[in-house]
């Protein structure tokens, strides 16, 4: 018997390697996507996982789904905090509303999911959070600065979390994925591409699969001894 796991924003490219490689490994998956209807319920169709439609910067459409996604799989042993999106826009063209908007599009909703599901795993005394950081939060990297800002909070936020956590058998750690080949990769100008690859010890962007893995072991009770940990998943760069 698998875990039932909760991914945000699995209608991306990250988030949807993300459902497959965990009910590919037998656990019950729910996912939130807050657009492409017909692409989430194709992903639920080939999974077997539930979709949720939720808007994850407002309070009670978080609530809701948390609420069905206990519903439909009776608990919540794994979550994975995927949601989040850039905007490319130059530091100086940057306007109030542009910066709360990635702020919260990347910081906010993983506080009001975290917050909604962490209750549950504190009563059963037990539970894995993986979230999903950026490079872009932690080198020095031609990349729009709300979003890396953003990024570099989700540091922040997991060893604050894992810390206090401990004490309830909860583990809380980050994967930092480096330059994909999809999703928020598919963005990077050619030039920065081939850049990335000269510098890098693979020699190439990754892959959402890739990624995946990574979260799938540290979620699970393979990774038992792991907590409080940003893992690069850079290909060496």
């Amino acid at each position: 018997m698998g875990d039932a796991v909760f991914v945000t924003g699995g209608n991306g490219a990250v988030g949807g390697a993300l459902v497959r490689r965990f009910a590919a490994g037998g656990d019950a998956v729910a996912f939130t996507y807050r657009s492409h209807r017909d692409r989430a319920l194709a992903l639920a169709d080939e999974t077997g996982a539930t979709a949720l439609a939720a808007d994850l910067t407002r309070r009670d459409e978080v609530a809701g789904a948390v609420a069905a996604a206990v519903e439909k799989l009776g608990k919540i042993d794994v979550l994975v905090n995927n949601a989040g999106r850039t905007q490319v826009m130059p530091f100086a063209l940057i306007e109030e509303a542009d910066w709360d908007d990635i702020i919260a599009s990347n910081l906010k909703t993983m506080f009001f999911v975290t917050h909604e599901v962490v209750r549950g795993m504190i009563r059963a005394r037990r539970g894995a959070i993986v979230n999903i950081g950026s490079l872009a939060g932690h080198r020095m990297l031609d990349v729009p600065v709300h979003y890396a800002t953003a990024k570099a909070g989700v540091s922040g936020f997991t060893l604050s979390l894992a810390r206090e956590l401990a004490r309830y058998s909860i583990r809380v750690n980050a994967v930092v994925p480096g330059l994909l080949d999809d999703g928020i990769g598919s963005l990077v100008p050619d030039e920065q591409r081939a850049e990335y690859a000269r510098y890098c010890a693979a020699g190439r962007a990754g892959t959402p699969a890739e990624v995946a893995e990574v979260v799938a072991f540290l979620a699970s009770a393979r990774a038992s001894y792991v907590n409080g940990q940003c893992i690069f998943v850079d290909g060496g760069f």
